[in-house]
């Protein structure tokens, strides 16, 4: 009995403590721009610069990273590079995640049908360093911190899907820190921000290398915060996208959109969560799950072969990826490997044990779209996007071993 006890006052006094940093991972010279499948295309200028963010919590003995790098997709192959070079956290319960902006240099050799890559590996190495030094640098960051948490409709033109307008999650997730002690008493650290959407205003055809509204998203946070932003995508497959349609039909295809779009979400954001109430000395939770999904794809099949990047692949059948589940205070949040459809995403939501339930898609990897096998090459709308799914049972195995980790997890609770 006097051992639990003390071990009772031990778990009670320790204090969760937050940290971030951030880093630019714009290329000197500028790079080739992959918006999928295919060789990068050229580009002349810049609109606002690549970084790589980083959100780190520590409470006791668990310690979480939570890794935003503004690019379509980060592959495993990469991010394992740099798990491997921080040893202060777990690898499983470091979260590498995209944005999914279509103007970053291609992070996955994407190879032509000669085989042939247009990616620079020399930059990917040296991001895989960046990513591992800023992570090393959140977590020296740390400092005791509250949270709040908020998930709300976020208001305003920001996105839609592009196959049915209406069929989008139009909730925002937001989990802000605040520091408790010292200079920043009260005051703001980092502010995450959760939402569906493909940063696809510019895409790779303009010429222009940015992180898309992304970027002028996390400047608006910080720029009203004093902390940093980052921001962690949705189940924004298929074809959940920038709203930045015009009157007359065309599309509105400039910074100034991405500004736009960039700066609502951002408002929005601040206001869902500006309300919600200090969750103090909040308790975190992180665990994860290796799984093997079919690669039915002969496209995706011949793209992961034929990559110079190591994917996880034994046979070029199947390939491994890792799923995480995280509570943060009275936030449960799910970790998706690519462009799940917002069904999919609405599913997992509702089966979560919280009413603040988060999705981090195109997190710990990106295999392109998740669909249901009832979705499947069940429509000519789906064509495309069924094509770059490695298969009917994606959607499938992700839903049947997530709603396995929530089961097995406890449930999310904030601490008064």
């Amino acid at each position: 009995m006097i051992h639990l006890l003390f071990f009772v006052f031990i778990s009670g006094a320790q204090e969760l403590k937050v940290g971030c940093a951030k880093r630019v991972l714009t290329p000197n010279p500028l790079l080739p721009v992959s918006g999928g499948v295919g060789l990068p295309k050229p580009v002349e200028i810049k609109k606002g610069d690549l970084y790589v963010r980083a959100m780190v919590l520590v409470k006791g003995s668990e310690k979480i990273a939570i890794v935003s790098i503004d690019n379509l997709g980060w592959p495993a192959a990469l991010g394992n590079k740099s798990r491997s070079l921080v040893k202060e956290i777990a690898s499983e319960n470091i979260l590498i995640g995209a944005t999914h902006t279509h103007s970053a240099p291609d992070a996955y050799a994407f190879p032509n049908s000669e085989g042939i890559h247009g990616a620079d590996l020399d930059y990917l190495d040296w991001c895989t360093v960046q990513v591992a030094e800023t992570i090393k640098e959140a977590l020296k960051n740390t400092e005791p911190a509250d949270l709040k948490i908020a998930v709300g409709k976020a208001e305003g033109k920001i996105a839609y899907n592009y196959y049915a307008p209406d069929l989008y999650d139009p909730r925002c997730g937001v989990i802000q820190a605040i520091g408790t002690e010292g200079e920043n008493k009260g005051k703001p650290l980092v502010t995450l921000v959760n939402y569906a959407i493909h940063p696809e205003v510019l895409g790779s055809n303009r010429g222009i290398l940015s992180p898309d509204l992304v970027g002028p998203l996390n400047e608006k946070i910080e720029a009203e915060t004093g902390g940093m932003g980052i921001f962690m995508n949705g189940a924004q497959g298929g074809m959940v996208t920038a709203d930045n349609r015009l009157a007359d039909g065309k599309e509105a295809g400039n910074w100034e959109e991405c500004i736009r779009i960039g700066n609502l979400l951002a408002s929005e954001a601040l206001r869902i969560v500006n309300d919600a109430p200090l969750q103090k000395n909040t308790d975190i939770f992180c665990t994860h799950k290796k799984i093997e999904f079919p690669i039915e794809s002969a496209m995706l099949r011949f793209i992961l072969k034929n990559s110079p990047l190591s994917m996880e692949s034994s046979d070029g059948n199947s390939i491994r990826t890792t799923l995480n589940l995280l509570n943060i205070g009275s936030a449960q949040i799910l970790t998706i490997p690519g462009e799940a459809l917002p069904n999919i995403g609405f599913y997992l939501k509702r089966k979560m044990n919280t009413d603040h339930p988060f999705l981090f898609g195109l997190t710990n990897d990106a295999f392109g779209y998740i669909l249901t096998k009832e979705d499947f090459n069940s429509f000519e709308r789906y064509k495309y996007i069924s094509r770059t799914s490695l298969g009917e049972m994606t959607g499938e195995i992700l839903i049947s071993n997530s709603l396995e980790l929530i089961h097995n997890s406890p449930q999310p609770k904030k601490n008064k």
